[in-house]
């Protein structure tokens, strides 16, 4: 888990040619100089980046909030719709439970002493990842903070706990699978915007960028369907040390790309 808690602080593409073929649920190209609607972030290194410096990897999970902090105000600042964080994977349960314990200490006091700012900011919280296995003083604090935020109508911040892109596919086969069963579907009825309305971000647009840090060149199992059309950005840099720079030259690389969705680019 990279988030840890700290007190609070249209132009479009023109085809040459008709279409050819189904029609394609591939996203609206954005307009060349619009920022990303949606950024997603792994936030990797904590661990990493106490050990080179001598400290427990507790102290590295601490520090990267005021990663998460920079990040969340930076992108409220440039009009980023929504900013989606990978806080704890699934997978993550198998780490020693001291360091999982001090996670849920730390996620509780973040979600609670960050009350005040994301009301400031009109920012809108949500969590997706499955609830069970985490404790329930945790769940009571990301509740409240998800109602008490529910109504403002700023950036959406999504955090990403306890998740695990393929559990999350299974489960919206198994929620489309009871509905055929109950007669209430009918499986020709099943396309990629249906599939998209069962999964955890069901209503949410899909990332147009996906920011690792720490340098390591995969997705982790971190929104593997939502991702399909998603620019990568990969900085070597670890998760406390990612900063409004960072962020800036990631969107900057984003505004440099075009962005084709399966088309021909630019002749």
């Amino acid at each position: 888990m990279a988030t840890t808690p700290a007190p609070l602080g249209g132009e479009r593409l023109t085809p040459v040619a008709a279409p050819v073929g189904p029609a394609s649920s591939a996203p609206t190209p954005p307009r060349p100089d619009a920022p990303p609607r949606h950024v997603a972030i792994i936030m990797d290194g904590n661990g990493r980046w106490a050990r080179n410096r001598g400290l427990p990897r507790i102290e590295g999970h601490r520090r990267g909030v005021a990663s998460v902090r920079k990040t969340t105000e930076q992108c409220v600042r440039l009009g980023i719709e929504q900013l989606t964080l990978y806080c704890l994977s699934s997978e993550n349960w198998r780490r020693p439970e001291t360091e999982l314990s001090f996670l849920m200490c730390l996620l509780e006091q973040y979600v609670v002493e960050e009350r005040a700012l994301l009301m400031e900011q009109r920012v809108r919280l949500s969590m997706i990842g499955r609830r069970e296995g985490l404790p329930a003083e945790t769940l009571a604090a990301l509740d409240r903070t998800a109602e008490l935020t529910a109504g403002n109508d700023g950036m959406k911040l999504c955090l990403a706990i306890n998740y695990g892109a393929r559990g999350e596919i299974v489960e919206a086969a198994r929620r489309l699978a009871r509905e055929v069963r109950a007669g209430s579907l009918d499986p020709d009825a099943i396309d990629e915007e249906r599939f998209s309305g069962a999964l955890d971000t069901a209503g949410m647009a899909d990332p147009d960028l996906l920011i690792r840090t720490a340098g390591e060149m995969r997705v982790s199992n971190f929104l593997l369907w939502q991702i399909s059309y998603a620019e990568l950005w990969v900085t070597d840099a670890a998760w406390p040390d990612f900063d409004e720079g960072q962020l800036d030259a990631a969107l900057a690389s984003y505004a440099s790309r075009e962005r084709r969705f399966g088309g021909l680019g630019k002749p």
